[in-house]
């Protein structure tokens, strides 16, 4: 038994060790459910690059939108649990499509690595004549239902952002979707519409280009966009507007190996978190920072799947009560 003793203590402590080194035998498929060019895309790319470094495989980028990204969540969903398909997005998205009656997933059915929070903006086409946000509301209230305002779907935070100003404020739009937040930025752009209240990182590059006038960040804090400058919070002109924080992230599904889990925990936790370029394309385009995995993960992202759940129930638009699917209404 004295001689067994130290094998069976050798081999404790390195399992430990093993488990989190996994190898990917062939590349790694991150499937991104919206367009190119729009948020998700753009940090699940330099994520994709980050994680190459130290995952030693190529990490590819497969862009499959459609159904408010739902088709391509569904797709990395159903994929064989080898830990070699993984999608990716914002975690309030992930969390209601259930009570969307889209497909069965819950928030808990993934792990979340999650790299960035992003912030949605009111902006409006320079051509048009609302240079306030109060201008806009105004606007809202004389022509209900006439306004448009585009967004890269039901569940996408665009729609998120315009359906908390409609029910805080009592407004009516005309909603116009695409299949993205980059289609959705460049058809207000092009005066397609009149309004986007897309993220900040998507619309960035038009607003210092003067294509776009911005009137809020959707959040209850300025927002500096490099190169612009600050940027009202909305609730300046609506106060009391409560707005949960929406993070981005890689979501791998449950049920890969153990070893495929913990070798992206030590990523996260010794790489992405000291990530500068994940850190310069935060700064650059108004996004905040915020890598996490794991549990801190799951509670960081679930106030807003709650808030977002629930606004669309509010709006008719989920199948089934979010309690009943797990989701309870935010306090």
């Amino acid at each position: 038994m004295k001689t067994l003793l130290p094998l069976i203590v050798a081999s404790v402590l390195a399992f430990p060790v093993q488990a989190q080194n996994w190898k990917p035998s062939k590349p790694v498929t991150i499937i991104v459910p919206w367009a190119a060019g729009g948020s998700t895309d753009q940090v699940t790319r330099i994520t994709a690059a980050e994680v190459e470094k130290h995952l030693g495989q190529k990490v590819v980028i497969v862009n499959q939108p459609g159904a408010s990204g739902s088709i391509g969540t569904k797709s990395a969903l159903d994929a064989p649990k080898d830990g070699h398909t993984w999608t990716a997005g914002a975690a309030q998205d992930l969390g209601v499509y259930r009570a969307l009656g889209m497909f069965e997933t819950n928030l808990t059915d993934w792990h979340l690595f999650l790299s960035v929070a992003n912030v949605p903006l009111v902006g409006v086409n320079p051509n048009t004549p609302y240079k306030t946000m109060k201008d806009l509301l105004d606007a809202m209230k004389a022509k209900p239902g006439e306004i448009t305002v585009a967004t890269a779907g039901v569940t996408s935070g665009g729609h998120n952002a315009m359906e908390a100003i409609a029910r805080a404020t009592g407004v009516k739009y005309r909603h116009v979707t695409y299949d993205g937040g980059n289609p959705a930025v460049v058809a207000t752009v092009a005066g397609e519409t009149q309004v986007t209240t897309q993220l900040a990182v998507e619309q960035a590059e038009m607003i210092r280009g003067k294509r776009l006038r911005p009137l809020a960040a959707v959040a209850d804090k300025p927002l500096e966009i490099e190169g612009h400058g600050r940027i009202d919070a909305i609730t300046q002109t609506v106060p009391g507007m409560k707005i949960p924080t929406n993070y981005f992230g890689v979501f791998v599904p449950k049920g890969v190996p153990p070893q495929v889990v913990a070798t992206l925990d030590r990523i996260w936790g010794d790489h992405i978190t000291r990530s500068e370029a994940l850190k310069k394309y935060a700064t650059s385009r108004g996004a905040l920072f915020a890598p996490m995995s794991g549990q801190d993960a799951q509670k960081a992202a679930l106030p807003a799947v709650q808030a977002n759940a629930w606004l669309l129930h509010a709006g008719g638009k989920t199948k089934v009560s979010p309690d009943s699917v797990g989701i309870p209404k935010p306090e």
